[in-house]
């Protein structure tokens, strides 16, 4: 990786607005460049498109998962494919947030054993999800 990308890069990539950034966005996107995005940026990003942009959240996590799929694009420390995973969860409904998701991600990319979560809803799929309590989600 030669590069990290900010929120603004992204946005304006996959907004198209306004188009002198985002030709200036493609710029670099579009290069044999390798670049990397943090959970942050992606989150921030997904953010930015639903509530300034009022893009749906399925068409969100679509454009998203296109650009990560990009040759050039990787997760800044995490692992591409549960990157992808991740935002899959988010997909269908408001039901697990973006920064759960990707959290979610961080979790089985650095082979944290554990996430303490007060959230219900946390994704438990190949971590393990305490409560605080003695309450445990595998």
């Amino acid at each position: 990786m030669s590069g990290l990308l900010d929120t603004s890069m992204v946005v304006r990539y996959l907004t198209g607005d306004p188009p002198e950034m985002a030709a200036r966005a493609a710029g670099v996107i579009d290069s044999e460049e390798d670049l990397a995005v943090t959970d942050g940026v992606l989150m921030e990003t997904a953010y930015v498109l639903t509530s300034v942009y009022g893009v749906e959240r399925a068409t969100v996590v679509d454009n998203l998962m296109t650009f990560l799929q990009k040759e050039n694009i990787g997760g800044f420390g995490l692992d591409k494919g549960l990157l992808l995973q991740a935002l899959l969860l988010c997909r269908p409904s408001g039901r697990v947030s973006f920064a759960d998701a990707l959290l979610w991600a961080a979790a089985r990319s650095t082979n944290a054993k554990v996430v303490y979560s007060l959230d219900e809803r946390f994704p438990s799929d190949g971590v393990e999800v305490r409560r605080g309590d003695t309450s445990v989600v595998s």
